[in-house]
């Protein structure tokens, strides 16, 4: 059984969100999603619409994902060294590089295949496009 885990905020989850899931599961068998905890944002002062809590419990409803789980503040691969998946699955956005994301898991023994993933409607499906235009409206 091959273990795949992805990455993010999900704080207004729409389509792009649904296809990077189901994306990332056509790479394994059992689907790990890591929530950005409240605190983390809030050191890359970024706004936040909903709580760590409320987004762990919409995620949980999502039958293409298997397991939802926080991540660490301080230590963003201590998730990844908890759970050892075999695949990690980056959005089309993500800050990091594979390369460097390789590098540092390797010197922490951890060798998982990284793979980014394809965006879907990026123009329309992107959350800060649609956090900007939820706030612009009321």
């Amino acid at each position: 059984m091959k273990t795949v885990m992805c990455f993010g905020t999900f704080d207004i989850v729409h389509l792009g969100h649904l296809n990077y899931f189901q994306q990332a599961k056509h790479h394994g068998d059992y689907l790990i999603v890591v929530v950005a905890r409240d605190k983390t944002k809030q050191q890359q002062q970024k706004p936040i619409l909903f709580n760590e809590q409320e987004r762990l419990t919409l995620l949980k409803q999502l039958k293409v994902i298997d397991e939802v789980v926080l991540g660490y503040p301080h230590n963003h691969y201590r998730i990844i060294q908890e759970k050892k998946p075999d695949i990690l699955c980056l959005g089309y956005d993500h800050q990091i590089s594979a390369k460097d994301l390789q590098h540092h898991l390797a010197q922490l023994g951890l060798h998982p295949k990284i793979i980014r993933l394809k965006p879907y409607k990026p123009k329309k499906h992107k959350s800060t496009h649609l956090k900007t235009k939820i706030l612009h409206s009321s």
